[in-house]
């Protein structure tokens, strides 16, 4: 589901704006979501001490893994409704489609550091060498592969002129691409990320019609619809049957907090660093950045993963927590937040 997911919401944004806007979207997705990571699952795992929790360091770092990554189709009907500046809304969008890549690699690591059968004590035991490789490879030839099969199936779509099978041969990418990627450990995520970048720029100015086009977005806004709904689903019925425990519950609400600061962090120290060069951020476009970092499927289709039944349902818990939160508190609010940055001119 993350490959349809991230190359739903890859098609919809444009590789021009990408390009004004490279040094936030790169820094805020490689080194911001890694300082996210590295707060939410240093802070959850003491408050789980503290309330007396059972959580190890290895699931610890697998739930800031899952949660760091923000959602680009929960933020982006709400940034084009609240008619936010483009540069705003890309840096937002961009973020997100690449956090998602890397974050996603990054918990594949973490999760089969955890399910080892001696898994780590402590934060300092973590294998961060073996982490740093994994990613290196999953990262660099899940995006040389998605270059290479999104450039093959632009290819494709120039040399046929029917839209249906313009929309299947996009399906067959997502679908045959996400197993030769896995197949390959290559991050398919990432590729998928690429792949779309590539279908929905190139492909849209060269490989298809106006039919096609309206078409293929209708159909991959089906898709992600479906797709999100069919997981909240999931994640509902697997809370139905966790007992209630009100330990779970309480580091569920801590979660909240821990990952608000944790984006409020790992925001401002990669902007700092950004603001000494052409990039100028104020306050109030740093605070749309922080509270605009939606949480949503791609974080219930992580935790879902989890193949221990216990640490699962503790931290399907704390997802749902954060989730619910994100969408129902954030989501209804941002638009207010931007209004309010929008009137005070800051940039």
């Amino acid at each position: 589901m993350l490959s349809f997911l991230l190359f739903a919401g890859a098609l919809h944004v444009k590789f021009e704006d990408l390009k004004e806007n490279w040094a936030p979207i790169a820094l805020l997705a490689t080194i911001g979501v890694t300082i996210s990571i590295l707060i939410v699952s240093s802070l959850i795992y003491l408050a789980s001490r503290s309330l007396g929790v059972d959580l190890s360091p290895s699931y610890a770092l697998v739930f800031g893994c899952l949660i760091s990554p923000t959602d680009p189709i929960a933020v982006l009907g709400i940034l084009k409704n609240a008619k936010v500046s483009k540069s705003l809304e890309t840096q937002i969008t961009g973020e997100s489609l690449f956090n998602d890549g890397v974050g996603v690699v990054l918990f594949i690591a973490a999760l089969s550091i955890a399910t080892q059968s001696v898994a780590p004590d402590s934060p300092k035991d973590l294998p961060w060498v073996e982490l740093g490789m994994f990613f290196i490879q999953e990262a660099v030839g899940g995006i040389a592969f998605g270059l290479i099969l999104g450039y093959a199936v632009y290819r494709i779509l120039r040399s046929i002129d029917d839209y249906k099978v313009e929309i299947l041969t996009t399906v067959a990418a997502v679908f045959g691409g996400m197993t030769v990627a896995s197949h390959l450990h290559f991050s398919a995520p990432l590729s998928m990320v690429v792949i779309g970048l590539f279908i929905g720029n190139q492909g849209r100015k060269s490989a298809m019609s106006k039919l096609t086009l309206k078409r293929l977005d209708d159909f991959w806004e089906l898709i992600d619809e479906i797709l999100n709904a069919v997981l909240f689903v999931f994640l509902g019925l697997e809370l139905i049957v966790i007992p209630f425990n009100l330990k779970f519950l309480s580091l569920g609400f801590s979660a909240i907090f821990i990952v608000l600061l944790a984006r409020a962090i790992s925001i401002a120290l990669p902007m700092s660093l950004l603001s000494r060069f052409r990039w100028t951020f104020g306050a109030r476009t740093m605070a749309v950045m922080t509270w605009g970092g939606l949480r949503g499927g791609i974080s219930v289709a992580l935790a879902l993963q989890i193949p221990d039944l216990e640490v699962r349902q503790l931290l399907l818990v704390s997802t749902y927590c954060v989730v619910v939160f994100s969408i129902l508190v954030q989501g209804l609010t941002l638009k207010k937040l931007i209004t309010w940055k929008t009137s005070g001119n800051a940039t």
